[in-house]
């Protein structure tokens, strides 16, 4: 009989009273104390904050320390105390490929491996990603299906795991960067709608891509490090081909992202009219020019040049001949290109390739930008503020500020003053959940199974 009444008692207050008072009896507060705070990484800290937060928003900043009850609807809220912590907003990557990363074997497994299987492996990433602070990144370039598949999981909250803005497949040339060169055919046939040649045929795989659900596009403006031929790492799409992925890309509202080392290829795509390099290995004052003039922003991804060279020194037989002289070729340049675009006035975003370092050592970017000439706010402010604008999200995230989804971490030690601070996150919360940090770290670069 109780249960009879209790469901009839649900069912009136939702006829006479709406959903919205009910749905505030089932809300969760937070109000985090926050020792030092950095809402902004463009301003200044300021000390004794509380950040309310009601299930995954936040609802207002606040000095001093808030207790339970002192504002409407709080009585139940549970207190975080922060108090000897750094407080921020949660990181952004935006450069990632999370449903893999290097193993000994990757070429078996690339003709082996399912989708659905990378799309599983992904789940496991992305917690690695998350416990290491990121609570946003964007996907360039993976399995369509699996890509999307965890990236609605997560939104839908099937699975957890940092907010994922995709791409999709990255739009390569026949036989360019992307294109499963050093496989027999009947093996690795044309992979879907990646590929494409002259303008026509660019459009449409950027159309595609849209059809699917990509949030951005991805293309490749010159060869890569990764790419088992000898094919360098100068410009393979022609500069019309690049102008109408760009078009094409834009004309259906997407940011278009131009995976682009050699100098001459990645001019093209600036030109083209891009949103963003990634890489930017050959980059010099020139182009850093070019840069400012577009508007374009630089993902540096120093730690994928980092990590290549590191394996092709250390294990000269991971790599095939052709990618491994890429890879000690490209390495050790990216830190200069840094510096100069720095100096010179270009945009930056964070963004790490992770997957070619693996999943969980993102934030070790942060200490090989620093090392490139960049100060500890100007990295803070490429991994929040300038990522979360680059990825177009600035409404839901990279700030901390009343209406924005509830993204935080702390560190116990001060990243302004030291960026390191950042490789060991000390509270994570992505958008209202809490996220339970009690597991193993990630070794720096371990290489699994190698």
């Amino acid at each position: 009989m109780i249960r009879k009444f209790l469901t009839l008692f649900t069912a009136i207050l939702t006829i006479v009273l709406g959903s919205n008072l009910l749905a505030q009896v089932s809300d969760e507060w937070k109000i985090i104390h926050a020792g030092t705070l950095l809402a902004d990484a463009r301003e200044e800290v300021r000390t004794e904050q509380s950040i309310i937060v009601r299930n995954n928003l936040i609802i207002e900043v606040r000095d001093g320390y808030v207790e339970p009850g002192q504002i409407s609807g709080t009585a139940s809220a549970r207190v975080i105390d922060l108090k000897g912590q750094f407080v921020m907003s949660g990181l952004i990557d935006s450069h990632t490929h999370i449903l893999s990363q290097q193993e000994p074997n990757r070429r078996e497994i690339r003709v082996t491996r399912s989708s659905e299987l990378s799309a599983l492996m992904g789940v496991e990433y992305s917690m690695r990603t998350l416990r290491a602070g990121f609570t946003t990144i964007r996907n360039v370039g993976g399995s369509r299906n699996a890509i999307f598949a965890l990236r609605d999981a997560i939104n839908q909250g099937v699975v957890m795991g940092p907010r994922i803005r995709a791409s999709g497949q990255g739009i390569t040339p026949t036989g360019g960067h992307g294109d499963g060169g050093g496989f027999r055919d009947d093996i690795f046939p044309h992979p879907h709608s990646g590929v494409c040649d002259g303008v026509a045929e660019c459009r449409k795989a950027v159309r595609t891509q849209v059809k699917f659900g990509a949030d951005h596009i991805k293309y490749v403006a010159t060869g890569g490090v990764l790419s088992m031929t000898a094919t360098g790492t100068g410009q393979q799409f022609t500069d019309d081909e690049q102008i109408a992925l760009v078009e094409a890309a834009h004309a259906m509202g997407r940011k278009v992202a131009a995976h682009a080392h050699g100098k001459i290829g990645m001019e093209a795509a600036l030109r083209a009219g891009v949103d963003s390099i990634e890489h930017g290995s050959y980059l010099d004052a020139e182009t850093a020019d070019l840069f400012v003039a577009t508007g374009a922003y630089l993902v540096p991804t120093l730690i994928a040049g980092h990590t290549v060279e590191r394996i092709a020194t250390e294990r000269p037989d991971f790599y095939t001949p052709e990618v491994r002289q890429k890879a000690l070729e490209v390495g050790p340049i990216m830190k200069t290109a840094l510096r100069t675009a720095y100096e010179k006035g270009v945009k930056i975003a964070f963004g790490t390739d992770a997957g070619v370092n693996d999943h969980g050592t993102n934030a070790y970017e942060a200490v090989l930008m620093n090392e490139a000439g960049m100060p500890e706010r100007a990295i803070l402010v490429s991994a929040t503020v300038n990522a979360a604008e680059l990825i177009g999200i600035t409404d839901i995230t990279g700030t901390i500020e009343a209406g924005k989804d509830a993204d935080i971490i702390a560190a116990s030690r001060n990243p302004l003053e030291d960026i390191s601070a950042l490789l060991q996150p000390s509270y994570v919360m992505a958008r209202g959940v809490e996220i339970n940090l009690d597991v193993p770290p990630v070794d720096l670069f371990p290489w699994p199974n190698i």
